[in-house]
């Protein structure tokens, strides 16, 4: 029993695989008649004859012409004409070519594209503010503004933004405060509060150009984007970060959602999510850099590897591939009592094995290294052969069963010798965060070994991508000060889960859900991070609104109220009827406890009705134009961003990006050259309504 199910979900947007489009909407001609196409575009009102129906499909290149003839077939695509206007649609038909009579000039006019099959990917709302397609009914210019992203569907609008220089289109830097991630940096202005309160008003420097990126492709006015990127964020200083950085942003209209087949939980060395056009272009562009610069050749595909394989197997979910002292996974070979305990407690046992004969290059870094509390540092020997794994000082009195036979055997299961060393730990099953304790471990061994000149580790270029991440975290502290205990986005709250996890999602196994995001990593360092964008509003208003407020539902003391649940039910056997008592009583965790006692709500990892917990009005503000936008036909659509700075970084052979850049920032975020940041005078501050702390101490005005 779930107490949180969401209400019926729109049907509107389809959020699971569809068929790549062959051409665009401009493409067509004489040439190809008789072919059969894929086209993505958006439906403009359309008019009914005798024989056929006509529906102009439009997107960012052109116009096509869609026929839909009345004969065999036509009430079933007969629906095409119910299908509300500006809506996201996807067509399957065969080009045919028009009677002389009825060609016009233009790419698109000798022909026509008969329907066969459509998908509509996205239905608009039936009332918009305008409809753009409507040159002669056009709202004033406040309107136009307020709803730009429909304005820019026009197509004198999107014909003006391409003769800027095609896809390259400048974002705004100065937006609104939102709750996306990381901490912004805040700009006062001196513009007059329209409000009553008269509190002083703030833009926020962008952290990415994630929302303006996402309109861009909802409005129509471009089919693929991209700009590079000024980006800012209050972070706390690292070798790899800056406060402003750069990035290569991409953003694509019509990315896939993934393969039409089941994809289970487990290893693949495929890309089993959306978004595989976006994953060739940049490969494309990555191959030609490294060509360029570098002088070698890229293969034509890099490799994958799912998050879970990468915790698993590297202990990071950005592994460096370029050497081995893989973890292994030992709770398998574990005597089945053992590993019942391991199951039932949902951990497993893990370690790395410095192999004399074969990891010699490691052994002297691994005697080195020190252990911490995570980890058990072991000497394999003649003296500890039978008892190393039951003495390892884990802390696990599950091993204190493991007998000597059993120890033995082991050893030999794992190909032990004398002279080896092993690193221990325990971790939760499922795996989390970016990084394990074993994973630390592996990467400070190569950093010891480099350093002893034991080791030198290979030049060549090791690309690989990460897919698969799990959609949202508890374990991320870099967003601890936002989340606060909740769950919050792996990546961001835009990006969609895996069209086989969606129905996951609406139970509430946020733990199990899987998103569609790709990070890029080149020997161990993320180069790049993208996702498949969720363009279903439904489903983004749930996640803000349901998900991400989740565990704010949470109350202390949980432990008391499953005491009280269970004594209740040794009265009350029957759950159902203890629920109805409760809540009808003014003691409102009663029933969710005494479910949770009785097994149909797991307490540790469900939460209270989440129904009072979810986003104020003001806090859902700032995402209120992107949620209208999916509203509009927004089309199913993804990108990825280029740490531009780090990738210049990795070609320049720094380990800085502070050396790639004019003028940087120190590791804590100051500009020695220009003494920023600097205090302001009081006055100055006066006039945007601000107030120094010292001021206000003074009793100053």
């Amino acid at each position: 029993m779930n107490l949180f199910r969401f209400p019926a979900r729109r049907a509107f947007a389809h959020c699971a695989p569809f068929p790549r489009r062959t051409h665009n909407c401009g493409d067509l001609n004489a040439s190809h008649v008789g072919a059969r196409v894929v086209l993505a575009g958006w439906l403009l009102p359309g008019r009914k004859g005798k024989l056929v129906s006509f529906f102009p499909l439009k997107d960012s290149y052109g116009t096509t012409q869609l026929i839909l003839s009345h004969s065999q077939g036509f009430a079933e695509l007969s629906a095409l004409a119910d299908v509300s206007a500006e809506s996201s649609v996807l067509i399957e038909g065969t080009v045919s070519l028009r009677p002389e009579k009825d060609r016009r000039q233009g790419t698109t006019g000798e022909i026509d594209v008969q329907v066969e099959k459509f998908t509509v990917l996205n239905q608009a709302a039936p009332t918009l503010p305008f409809t753009p397609s409507n040159p002669f009914n056009l709202p004033n210019d406040d309107l136009r503004a307020r709803y730009r992203y429909l304005d820019l569907r026009r197509t004198a609008l999107s014909d003006n933004i391409k003769k800027r220089n095609f896809l390259e289109v400048e974002t705004p830097v100065l937006l609104r405060s939102s709750p996306e991630g990381a901490r912004e940096f805040l700009v006062p202005t001196r513009l007059p509060n329209a409000n009553v309160s008269e509190k002083p008003l703030f833009y926020a420097l962008q952290q990415s150009p994630q929302q303006p990126k996402q309109l861009l492709i909802c409005s129509g006015g471009v089919d693929r984007y991209f700009q590079l990127a000024k980006c800012f964020r209050d972070e706390d200083g690292r070798k790899d970060r800056q406060p402003e950085f750069t990035q290569v942003d991409l953003e694509m209209a019509y990315v896939s959602w993934g393969p039409d087949i089941p994809a289970p939980s487990g290893f693949s060395d495929e890309w089993r999510i959306g978004g595989s056009e976006v994953r060739q272009v940049v490969e494309s562009l990555i191959r030609k850099i490294w060509l360029q610069m570098e002088g070698i050749t890229l293969p034509d595909q890099f490799r994958v590897m799912t998050y879970r394989e990468a915790m698993t197997r590297y202990g990071s979910d950005k592994p460096d591939t370029r050497f081995g002292l893989e973890i292994m996974n030992i709770t398998p070979h574990l005597p089945p009592d053992i590993l019942s305990a391991y199951e039932r407690n949902e951990e497993v046992l893990e370690c790395i094995i410095v192999r004399k004969s074969r990891d010699s290059n490691f052994i002297r870094a691994s005697k080195a290294c020190k252990d911490n509390l995570d980890t058990c540092h072991i000497h394999f020997s003649q003296s500890n052969a039978e008892t190393w794994l039951k003495g390892s000082g884990l802390g696990c009195e599950l091993l204190n069963r493991l007998t000597p036979d059993r120890q033995v055997q082991l050893n030999t299961t794992l190909g032990l010798r004398y002279g080896d060393d092993i690193w221990l730990s325990k971790r939760s099953a499922l795996p989390k965060g970016g990084s394990t304790s074993l994973g630390r471990v592996r990467l400070r061994l190569s950093e010891l070994a480099q350093m002893h000149g034991d080791f030198a580790i290979t030049a060549d270029p090791h690309f690989l991508w990460i897919t698969e991440f799990p959609l949202f975290t508890r374990a991320d502290e870099d967003k601890d000060f936002l989340a606060k205990g909740r769950w919050s986005s792996s990546h961001h709250p835009f990006t969609a889960p895996m069209w086989q996890d969606i129905e996951a999602m609406y139970r509430g196994d946020i733990e199990q859900v899987r998103g569609q995001h790709y990070d890029l990593v080149l020997n161990g360092v993320e180069i790049g991070g993208g996702s498949v964008r969720v363009h279903d509003a439904a489903m983004q208003d749930y996640i803000f609104g349901k998900v991400l407020q989740v565990s704010g539902c949470r109350r202390e003391g949980s432990s008391f109220y499953s005491l009280i649940g269970t004594l209740l039910l040794a009265f009350f056997p029957n759950a159902i009827f203890l629920c109805v008592f409760s809540f009808v009583s003014t003691f409102w965790w009663l029933p969710y406890a005494t479910l949770a006692i009785a097994g149909e709500v797991p307490l540790a990892e469900h939460h209270l009705p989440i129904s009072n917990f979810e986003l104020t009005e003001q806090e859902k503000a700032p995402f209120d134009q992107l949620l209208h936008a999916l509203k509009c036909g927004a089309p199913p659509h993804g990108g990825i961003a280029l740490g531009f700075d780090r990738l210049m970084a990795i070609l320049c052979k720094t380990q800085s990006i502070r050396d790639v850049i004019a003028f940087p920032k120190t590791s804590t975020g100051t500009d020695l050259l220009f003494k920023s940041p600097a205090t302001i005078i009081e006055e100055a501050l006066r006039q945007y309504g601000l107030r120094s702390r010292a001021e206000t101490n003074t009793g100053g005005a």
